[in-house]
């Protein structure tokens, strides 16, 4: 009669365990509409809402807004919150110590506690990565700003330089300008314009997104000579050739840098192979003429 009580209680906890877990899948919780999300992301939507808000209270707001800040540099913020980001964060490290508990005691023949303890370890290099993936995509952004900001200022120079104002000059440029992040954060900028926003303060809240440094230089500029008098054509052409000087000097850095990166896989995964099918032909006339 124990026996078979047992059987029933392990069961009744085994089908509460996976109702809890398929409960959040169940309610259909969905992403922010109009926003194109990865498919796995998608997937795991309704579990990430529901983590999150288990999470929340434990949040600090040091935390939270060194999160925001990063999101905001990534182009994020409208598709994740902070809350949504620590949710990903702990559903990343249970997902990677799963594996890492099963492979060290089925495959590695090590004991539970040995296993439990090398997946504790690695859950928090698992639920790192996903805020490591936020900011390589806020990198990115904003090597890619960088990039196109030089053009940006040489059309914006050539329309003030050709009589209309500073907004006027941002409009056309913005229409002109390739598709990339910097154009998005100038349209974003020139509809904060229309809303009635300040223009300065228009353009300080893209450098604050964007976080290029010398986006907020352009604008420091920018205030200045407003606040001045002063033409806008030199300053922005001077701003210009500044930018390009300074994206020559990273090309330069990142050229220099390049034989020191390629040290570490010559010397792991070149030179080992070369000294291999050097040292072969050699050590088998050595065995051969031992041999004889």
């Amino acid at each position: 009669m124990k026996f078979w009580l047992s059987i029933g209680a392990a069961g009744v906890c085994f089908y509460l365990c996976v109702f809890l877990l398929l409960r959040p899948g169940m309610q259909g919780a969905s992403l922010p509409a109009g926003h194109s999300s990865p498919w796995l992301l998608r997937l795991l939507w309704p579990w990430v809402e529901q983590v999150g808000r288990f999470v929340q209270p434990f949040l600090s707001w040091k935390y939270r807004l060194r999160v925001e800040k990063e999101l905001r540099h990534a182009g994020l913020e409208r598709k994740l919150t902070c809350m949504n980001m620590s949710a990903l964060q702990w559903l990343a490290g249970v997902a990677g110590a799963l594996p890492v508990l099963f492979a060290g005691t089925q495959l590695l023949s090590w004991s539970f506690g040995l296993a439990l303890c090398v997946a504790m370890v690695s859950a928090p290099f698992f639920g790192w990565l996903p805020r490591h993936w936020v900011r390589l995509q806020g990198k990115q952004k904003q090597r890619q700003i960088l990039k196109a900001f030089p053009f940006m200022l040489d059309m914006t120079t050539l329309c003030v330089e050709s009589g209309l104002n500073l907004q006027g000059a941002l409009i056309q440029t913005a229409r002109l300008s390739p598709e990339g992040p910097l154009r998005q954060a100038l349209g974003h900028a020139l509809n904060d314009m229309r809303a009635g926003m300040p223009r300065l303060d228009a353009l300080r809240a893209m450098a604050d997104r964007t976080g290029v440094q010398a986006l907020r230089q352009w604008v420091t500029a920018m205030a200045q000579a407003d606040a001045l008098g002063m033409g806008l054509g030199p300053i922005l052409r001077a701003q210009s050739d500044q930018r390009r000087s300074e994206r020559f000097l990273r090309a330069e850095k990142l050229a220099m840098e390049a034989p020191v990166k390629m040290l570490l896989p010559l010397v792991l995964c070149i030179f080992p192979c070369t000294f291999i099918v050097i040292a072969f032909p050699i050590g088998m006339k050595l065995l051969n003429s031992g041999l004889s």
